[in-house]
Order: structure tokens, then C-alpha cells, then sequence
């Protein structure tokens, strides 16, 4: 499997495992930024907090395989929202990011984002984008020329943004939970939950009593797969590192149908280019070698580059609005809460997670609650999107069986995985779940390794 640039150097934390029944105020279920963040914000405010983690190390799923930008700039979203929406996001955004600078300003380096595009109908679509900006109070900058030797109709430009390395960012976090009292536990998986009980249980048989249970797995477990799997898709894209010159001064992304991201990085003393793109619906393909040839022939053509060193790819879940669901789950159970659907943006939609439940947990009043809510109103295009995705699965569901007899089945609904040659896993087209060579689970919502014995890859 390839390796993410942020992966080079990392803190060995050794936290336990859970090794008896618990209690606790609130258990948080994922490891990444978002959970690790807001384990700090509730701890911080005198909760009894434990977070679970099922991979040996916090960090290591979805949050290091990101491109570590932090910005309220999601490529274009506020031209598809209402003015009232549109100020509520960006606020509950600007306002995340702003807090965590303040408490943690080491871990941050400055840049300006940038939107582009080569096409003239591109830059009709950042003009439209650009008079919501006006009309929700974002300052922008426009131009038709960036600092990199590309061709440019126009870029959309929002200065004293921010980068990061986000596995080095988590930690710091997890440093300052462990501080406020959080009870952080590794190698723990969570293979039930009975909201009925308040009560999860872990693939050891040990038990969790909780009064609140917030989900930050990324893409929700399979105990309550039936009320978000027709609701969210899962989107695969690819990045890669290279050693380079000197740093850039911004940071971007194309809006064109073969969209690119672009930013640079600082790590160990060594300025790296990172580069990416290529996106398609998890577990689609088993031959990807593909996309990473392409991003390395762009990089020797476009920015006379070297061979990347580090390659990797992001796993993403997709809402039909663009817009994360971070709420209660239901609106007759305040015991369960979730954060997922980031859409690309998972490093500020965490800091907003870690800000927003929070505050509901506590009762407290924020513009942002109904807007992000797992309940708001959005049928029509949420009933297109479910018949869409569940199409998708139904077929997948019977193609797997036909096309990849000798396939693993996914241990989360049974569908044929699909064997990655350039990442080395087993891919789910269904909802993404992904093992490694072994069969172990690196990213849910499976929960149980695959039996790999007929497949001819058991190790």
C-alpha cells in the first residue's frame, strides 16, 4: 500500500486497548481530527469522555490520506446556497478554524487559497461565485495570472487561509484531550451499538455505558448502516508528494472536470509539491495504477518535477448538498450524535464538529445546528440521490457476484470486493470499506476482517 507524505514522521503514542466493561459520560467512536477534536472540546468542559479507536495509531485512516488544507473555501458551494446559508457556513467555518489557530498556532502555515480555472465557462462560475462572496461578506481576491506556470481564465483568491500537516495537528490534540481527562483508547474496534441500552460493544466482548454516543468514523458503523447507507457515496481521489525548489506561496484548486489539487509542504526541512486529482466512486476499478501515472506525467510536463515519492489516496464521503451531517441523529434521541458526509473538506468540517456538538450536547443555542443537521429538509434531492446509490449498490451487489466469483465478500453487506493493485487493498464498490492484503479492516463501515482463504491472496 502506498504511503502518505504525512505518515513519514509520526508520534508513537501508546495508548491501551479497552480490556474491561466501561462508563462514561459521553464515547466517541473514531480516532481521527474530528473525534480527537472534539474529545478535547467536551473533556475541556468537564465531560467524562472516552474516545475509541480501532487502529493502533490516532490519525491514521482518513485524516492522513488529506491534503491538509484548512480553509472556508470549498471549492463551489456558496453560489449554491442561500445568502442566509451561505453566511451561517462560512461563519461556523471561519470561526472553527480561527479557534484552533489561537489554541495551537505552531501547527499552522499561511497561504492563500485559490479556486481556477482554464475554461470559459469555469470562469463564468467563479464570477457567480465570487458575487456571493460579495453578498455574504467573504473578501476575495481575482485574478488571471497565479504563481504557477499553468493556464488561468481566472482564479478566486481567499487570503491568511491556512495549511497543515494533519496527523501532526491531530496529535498535538490528543495531547491536550489526555490533559483535560479524556480516556483515549487503540486497537479497539466497535462492532455493535444498542441505542436502546446506551450501550456499544467492542470485538473483545467488552461493553461501553454511555449516556451520549457520538460517531466520527468517518462513514457511519454497520449497526446503523439503514439509516445513512442509501444517503452518502463514497469518493476516491489520488495525491502524490515530490521533493521541489522552494515552497508556494498559495494554494489550489481547479474547478475544471479533471479537477487538480495543488499545495506545498514543509516537512522534516524539506519543501514538498503536492499534487492530485482523479477522483471516482470508491471500489469502481481494481486497475488504478492508472491515476497515479497520469498525476506523475502531469508533474514532469507541467511543473518539470521528479517521480513522486510518496503516493496515496483519499477516501471521501459525499452529502447530496455539499453540506456535512454534524447533529443529533435523531430528533427523539439526544443520546446519539454524528459527524460525516465532509465532502472533501474534513479538516474544518471537524474543527466545526468539535465546535457544534459541543454546544448541542450542552443545549446551547447555534446558527449553525439546523444547517448542518443530520435531519434538515432536503427530500427531493435527497430521495434522487438514495435512488441513485441504491441503483448503484443493487447492481453492484449482482456484478460482483458475476464478474469476481473468487472475491472476497465485504463483511458489511456482502458485496464483492475488488482487489487494488497499486494501494494493495481490497476495495468495496458498495460503501467503500477498504482491508489490506491480510484482510484486516483499515476504513469501516465494515467492522469484521474478510475471509480471504479462496480469494489466492491469503498471506
Amino acid at each position: 500500500m502506498k504511503q502518505s507524505l504525512w505518515l513519514q514522521s509520526n508520534e508513537d503514542f501508546s495508548f491501551p486497548a479497552v480490556k474491561k466493561s466501561l462508563k462514561c459520560d459521553i464515547c466517541i467512536i473514531g480516532g481521527g481530527i474530528s473525534g480527537i477534536y472534539t474529545a478535547y472540546s467536551l473533556a475541556k468542559e468537564g465531560f467524562q469522555v472516552t474516545l475509541i479507536e480501532a487502529l493502533p495509531q490516532f490519525a491514521h485512516g482518513t485524516t492522513a490520506y488529506s491534503t491538509g488544507k484548512l480553509t472556508v473555501q470549498h471549492n463551489i458551494i456558496y453560489s449554491k446556497m442561500t445568502e442566509e446559508d451561505g453566511k451561517i457556513y462560512y461563519e461556523a467555518n471561519k470561526t472553527a478554524i480561527e479557534q484552533a489557530v489561537s489554541e495551537n498556532s505552531d501547527s499552522f502555515t499561511k497561504a492563500t487559497s485559490f479556486l481556477y480555472t482554464a475554461a470559459d465557462q469555469g470562469k463564468e462560475q467563479l464570477l457567480n461565485e465570487a458575487e456571493h462572496y460579495k453578498k455574504i461578506g467573504i473578501p476575495f481576491v481575482a485574478s488571471n495570472e497565479i504563481e504557477l506556470d499553468l493556464p488561468v481564465k481566472l482564479a478566486l483568491g481567499i487570503k491568511n487561509e491556512w495549511q497543515i500537516d494533519p496527523v501532526q495537528f491531530t496529535n498535538f490534540y490528543v495531547h491536550l484531550a489526555r490533559k483535560h481527562g479524556a480516556q483515549l483508547y487503540l486497537n479497539t474496534r466497535i462492532t455493535k451499538i444498542e441505542p436502546l441500552k446506551n450501550c456499544v460493544h467492542t470485538s473483545n466482548a467488552y461493553t461501553i455505558q454511555y449516556k451520549k454516543l457520538i460517531l466520527c468514523t468517518h462513514y457511519p458503523i454497520e449497526s446503523i448502516r439503514q439509516l445513512y447507507s442509501m444517503k452518502l457515496q463514497v469518493s476516491r481521489s489520488y495525491l502524490t508528494a515530490t521533493k521541489c525548489p522552494q515552497l508556494l506561496e498559495g494554494q489550489y484548486i481547479s474547478i475544471d472536470s479533471q479537477s487538480r489539487t495543488i499545495r506545498s509542504a514543509l516537512v522534516n526541512n524539506v519543501p514538498y509539491f503536492i499534487y492530485g486529482g482523479q477522483s471516482h466512486l470508491a471500489g469502481t476499478t481494481g486497475d488504478t495504477d492508472h491515476f497515479y501515472e497520469t498525476l506523475q506525467h502531469e508533474l514532469t510536463a507541467y511543473f518539470e518535477l521528479p517521480a513522486f515519492e510518496y503516493g496515496w489516496s483519499a477516501q471521501d464521503i459525499m452529502t447530496a448538498d455539499q453540506i456535512p451531517y454534524i447533529g443529533q441523529l435523531s430528533p427523539n434521541d439526544d443520546s446519539l450524535y454524528i459527524a460525516t458526509g465532509f465532502n472533501k473538506w474534513g479538516l474544518s468540517s471537524s474543527l466545526v464538529a468539535g465546535i457544534l456538538l459541543p454546544s448541542l450536547i450542552k443545549k446551547e443555542p447555534n446558527a449553525a445546528t439546523s444547517l448542518f443537521s443530520p435531519n434538515r429538509s432536503n427530500f427531493g434531492k435527497t430521495l434522487y440521490f438514495m435512488l441513485q446509490t441504491g441503483g448503484f449498490i443493487s447492481k453492484e451487489l449482482v456484478k460482483g457476484y458475476i464478474a469476481r466469483p473468487d472475491a472476497p465478500r465485504c463483511t458489511h453487506l456482502g458485496c464483492k470486493t475488488r482487489w487494488n493493485e497499486a494501494d494493495e487493498t481490497y476495495d468495496c464498490p458498495c460503501h467503500g470499506s477498504r482491508y489490506n492484503a491480510k484482510g484486516e479492516v483499515i476504513e469501516g463501515p465494515a467492522v469484521y476482517p474478510l475471509d480471504i482463504k479462496k480469494s489466492g491472496r491469503s498471506s
